[in-house]
């Protein structure tokens, strides 16, 4: 076990990615209401629509969004960018405290999710899902990003934005963090969205230590400034693009600290 748990630290294996049963239902329970306990009334605007502008949405082929799938997507603001072509948005979130009937008009349902990862949905339903900040809340990673492919239509896309390094000892408590989160390392989410079976339209490193540290100092919610986040893309091409798992404080001060994917479920022959 201590060998196992050395090769998750390292960042060479996806801690919480293998666990049984009993093991995911504590960790559910621990993140339920985790994050509304951290965040619930802090923000009352959603601060990575420029992010998600640049980094995702302005790659989505044009057309209705009939139906749109969100996991973990509490108060469904990331959608804002594309409500005027969408006509249903169902979202997947534990907490009760987000959950309206409608997202600025259109309509929404909330559903629950299961500890195991499967979504209650039929294959090839959604044309779309997002899965922002969401997926290094969960222990297995691999089975939910596969369940996401599963409920896609052949042709879909979906959404990713984690985070890449440690984000520290999760062993321990950490400030503003939950007790169960960790960030995904780079090359292990490559494998797992390539084993799910998605074709990757478009990847980019993004949010440097850089430009975060900077902003964070005035306060500043960069990821919803347009220029910020190019310039913050121009300075991640320049970084490393695989720092390690736990870097060290130097690193820390100009690293790579998340990854943003469009992925794309291939069409099915004679489609």
């Amino acid at each position: 076990m201590a060998e196992d748990f050395s090769a998750c630290a390292a960042g060479t294996k996806l801690y919480g990615d293998d666990f049984g049963p009993a093991e995911i239902a504590a960790w559910f329970e621990d993140e339920r209401e985790a994050s509304v306990g951290l965040w619930y009334g802090e923000h009352t605007t959603y601060l990575d629509h420029a992010a998600n502008l640049r980094h995702g949405f302005r790659f989505l082929p044009p057309g209705r969004l009939d139906r749109v799938l969100g996991l973990g997507s509490a108060y469904g603001e990331e959608f804002l960018p594309i409500l005027g072509r969408t006509d249903a948005i169902t979202i997947v979130e534990p907490s009760d405290v987000y959950v309206r009937h409608d997202i600025h008009g259109v309509p929404a349902t909330y559903v629950k999710p299961r500890a195991d990862g499967s979504l209650p949905f039929p294959d090839d339903h959604f044309v779309l899902a997002t899965c922002f900040g969401v997926l290094h809340h969960v222990p297995n990673v691999s089975a939910v990003v596969r369940e996401m492919h599963r409920c896609l239509r052949p042709g879909g896309h979906l959404l990713i934005h984690e985070p890449t390094v440690s984000m520290g000892d999760w062993t321990k408590p950490r400030p503003g963090l939950t007790k169960r989160e960790r960030g995904i390392p780079y090359r292990i989410l490559q494998t797992i969205v390539n084993s799910a079976g998605f074709t990757v339209v478009k990847e980019t490193r993004c949010c440097s230590s850089t430009v975060s540290r900077l902003a964070n100092r005035v306060k500043w919610p960069w990821r919803n400034s347009v220029p910020a986040v190019v310039l913050d893309e121009l300075v991640c091409r320049l970084l490393p693009q695989d720092p390690p798992y736990h870097p060290s404080e130097l690193v820390k001060l100009a690293m790579i600290e998340t990854v943003y994917y469009v992925l794309k479920k291939p069409e099915r022959d004679g489609l």
